[in-house]
């Protein structure tokens, strides 16, 4: 959903009414721009309806980075946030003295304060938006590795003819094994298992 909308009507006052409809939000909860007022125009020629943007105001209590600055201090570390906007969702880096304590086994503590900083900020939020979490580099080393992994194990199904099942993964890393291997013409991959065990299958491609 996003955070503001241009409506148009006879007047400002429904202009705005009808954009609080659409966003689901009360007046005190949003800014509103008069992009036009309406005109009459002469004898219905030329008339011009009013058209307004109605913006969702911003929690700043609630902001992303305010959070995670906020659950580092609780978790006693110090630590620099920095956030960055890539293709329209927000990115967040931690810059610490301890980025291992952080990331934890194959990224799994990384994944924990991700998931709760968005359950923290879309809990009460008009517009959700999904947040990355991210230190020292470790997501971009984490999908190199899978990826090289997924080729190393797709060579070794190929030449061995032997379906390889790997080692419990979360749903973040088994997407990136599947991704890697969905354009091999020579392998498919699946997931098997239930719930911390669930793990990928390399097999044959059956002709």
């Amino acid at each position: 959903m996003q955070n503001y909308i241009e409506t148009e009507a006879d007047t400002v006052e429904e202009a705005i009414d009808l954009a609080l409809l659409q966003l689901k939000a009360t007046r005190e909860e949003v800014n509103i721009i008069i992009i036009n007022e309406p005109t009459k125009g002469i004898l219905s020629f030329g008339a011009k309806p009013a058209k307004i943007r109605a913006t969702l105001k911003e929690n700043i209590t609630a902001a992303p980075d305010t959070v995670l600055r906020e659950m580092l201090t609780r978790i006693g570390i110090d630590g620099v946030v920095e956030s960055e906007f890539l293709d329209g969702s927000l990115h967040l880096n931690m810059k610490t003295d301890s980025p291992a304590l952080l990331i934890g086994k194959h990224g799994q503590t990384l994944d924990a304060i991700e998931r709760i900083l968005n359950c923290i900020v879309n809990k009460n939020a008009l517009a959700k938006k999904k947040i990355f979490v991210n230190t020292e580099g470790y997501r971009e080393r984490r999908e190199q590795m899978l990826t090289d992994l997924a080729h190393q194990v797709a060579a070794k199904v190929k030449r061995t003819r032997q379906d390889a099942t790997l080692s419990p993964m979360s749903a973040k890393d088994r997407r990136v094994i599947h991704l890697t291997l969905q354009d091999d013409d020579d392998v498919s991959t699946f997931s098997q298992g239930e719930g911390d065990m669930r793990r990928v299958v390399v097999t044959r491609q059956k002709y």
